[in-house]
């Protein structure tokens, strides 16, 4: 088996090499700067290689070397806080070295190998121990960091130590195997789960429209289709700061480069509510802009998702943000166009949806090997041109994913934020979620979220007949649909992301909203049968006063004041 070839033609990212006998996803040395490359294709004695890196003036002839190891991420103490290019390389390490430029064939270790970290063992000499076993706890940062054994060892600890050691050095021995702090899996094997569950529990996120109207499942997968400028990114932080994920993993894939920017100038800046500290402790960013070589763009996700993995591994809540799946798929495209596959819908690979579904369904909650039930959730952002959801990245996607949040440029430019459309979005878990909000919130919580879904709906139908012939022509209790429906957008729906109280709303919060907005509905019905007429109906007080209370410091007390009001004055009106 030959380890050593050389260049036989370059084609932008894709390089073809002779005289090598690699396995398929084989990570290469290309050219005399050595730089990164993966194998994707053999055919006969000719191995195709995409390139990680820029390969202008690499040219026929150069050494090819096969490391004979795939692409791997390294995993371990030190990965919370870390911002990382597609690859695993660190960002903040390369620029101490070359300042804001990345020069070519440049690497850096994922880990920092000189940090110590104090390792206290939880199993003793003589213990046997088993694929993904628990066997150390390291504190990094706030967060419990717990070492494990790699999957595909086990066997009786021969050997462990207490103390502070770096990523590299031996912390126990298994069967005769050093075994360290660090892990080096390949990023496009999902890493094995012992038992996988039906999701049935909430991503809680903070987020009225998302938590009440079109909940995602721990363990679930969502897709945020919209244009520019319809709020992907700020949705994205909300969800990253606000939910109840212990992790966050977030890859900025093939995006502008002044939006990953913000993210990276926002997202250490941004604390976590749950503990005062920094989110970035919690945090690991993988930033890849669209003029970053297009080939660490397609690797991004597989890096960002085996991050995810390694951290549900044990035991925790992991958010991976994909931002976004477009950028990545359009990578897919431009490789296979230089292999000379058989392109497919509007050039997109014919292998699209098959590589999305890999992608996606690696979102679960279940057991892990660790005996921990832990979870990834995956919030894919897809950035279709013009908006326009009918093409090949969104519509296979939606295929997949069981959660839709559909932005609207309409709302965007009503100012109404989120921007995520009542009527052509949709969540499939809110059967399976039905019995958590029943027994955590209220049991009449679903029933509640259906007639709101249903006021809107016939919203959507009275407005036809407004635009036709006017407002006027409708009948009194039809007005007052309009107007409920009216709060539900307004009050209920609009909510503000950078505001101090508006930003984050709890369930049991939401709830006492939604009920309001039912009891006025219940009360300006029996006001129109008792005589009442609708002019006064809108002008209560007190539905001014709602409006307004989402704002105030004491919104809970607010609400309070304002159930009584609704009473006190829909009694006057003889309701």
């Amino acid at each position: 088996m030959s380890n050593e070839g050389v260049i036989y033609r370059v084609a932008g990212p894709v390089v073809t090499a002779t005289g090598i006998s690699p396995r398929m996803y084989d990570v290469v040395q290309v050219g005399n700067e050595k730089l990164m490359g993966e194998v994707i294709k053999i055919v006969g004695d000719h191995t195709i290689i995409q390139v990680y890196e820029n390969t202008s003036g690499v040219k026929p002839g150069e050494p090819v070397v096969n490391t004979g190891r795939p692409l791997a991420v390294e995993l371990g103490p030190g990965l919370l806080h870390s911002v990382y290019d597609g690859i695993q390389r660190p960002l903040k390490v390369l620029n101490e070295k070359m300042g804001d430029f990345i020069f070519r064939g440049v690497t850096a270790p994922g880990l920092d190998r000189e940090a110590k970290w104090d390792f206290k063992p939880v199993v003793a000499e003589g213990d046997v121990v088993s694929p993904g076993q628990i066997i150390g706890e390291v504190m990094e940062g706030t967060m419990l960091h717990k070492i494990m054994v790699p999957p595909t060892m086990s066997g009786k600890v021969e050997k462990i130590l207490a103390g502070s050691f770096t990523v590299e050095e031996t912390v126990a021995v298994i069967d005769g195997q050093e075994v360290t702090m660090m892990q080096k899996w390949p990023v496009r094997a999902p890493r094995p789960v012992a038992e996988k569950y039906q999701p049935t529990i909430p991503l809680v996120t903070g987020l009225r429209v998302l938590d009440t109207m079109f909940p995602l499942a721990k363990g679930g997968a969502a897709a945020i289709p919209g244009g520019f400028g319809t709020g992907k990114t700020v949705t994205q932080q909300s969800l990253a700061k606000w939910s109840d994920a212990e992790i966050v993993v977030y890859i900025g894939c093939g995006e502008r480069g002044n939006e990953m920017t913000e993210v990276l100038t926002e997202f250490p800046e941004l604390t976590d509510p749950k503990t005062g500290n920094p989110l970035m402790n919690r945090t690991v960013l993988i930033a890849n802009t669209s003029n970053m070589p297009v080939a660490a763009r397609e690797a991004s996700v597989y890096t960002g998702m085996t991050i995810a993995e390694y951290f549900r591994d044990m035991g925790y809540n992991v958010a991976l943000m994909a931002d976004s799946t477009s950028r990545w798929a359009e990578a897919m495209r431009e490789i296979s166009s230089r292999l000379e596959e058989m392109p497919g819908e509007e050039g997109y690979p014919a292998y699209l949806a098959g590589r999305l579904s890999e992608f996606y369904e690696r979102a679960c909650i279940g057991r892990a090997l660790s005996g921990l039930d832990g979870s990834i959730s995956v919030i894919g952002a897809v950035s279709p041109p013009g908006g326009d959801i009918s093409e090949p990245v969104s519509q296979n996607t939606l295929r997949i994913v069981r959660v839709f949040w559909a932005l609207d440029t309409k709302l965007r430019e009503r100012r109404h934020f989120p921007t995520i459309n009542w009527l052509t979005s949709y969540t499939l878990y809110d059967k399976q979620l039905k019995d958590w909000y029943a027994q955590n919130v209220d049991a009449s919580f679903p029933a509640l979220r259906e007639w709101a879904m249903q006021t809107l709906q016939q919203e959507s139908e009275l407005q036809e007949i407004v635009q036709l012939v006017g407002s006027d022509a409708l009948s009194e209790d039809k007005k007052v649909t309009l107007e409920v429906s009216r709060l539900i957008r307004e009050v209920f729906l609009q909510q503000n992301a950078y505001h101090p109280v508006d930003m984050y709303c709890p369930l049991p919060r939401q709830f006492k909203m939604l009920t309001l907005i039912k009891k006025f509905s219940d009360l300006a019905d029996k006001a129109l049968l008792a005589g009442a007429t609708i002019d006064k109906i809108m002008a209560i007080p007190a539905k001014q006063r709602f409006a307004k209370a989402k704002f105030e410091e004491t919104i809970d007390a607010e609400l309070d004041a304002v159930d009584k009001e609704f009473d006190e004055q829909f009694k006057e009106l003889g309701a």
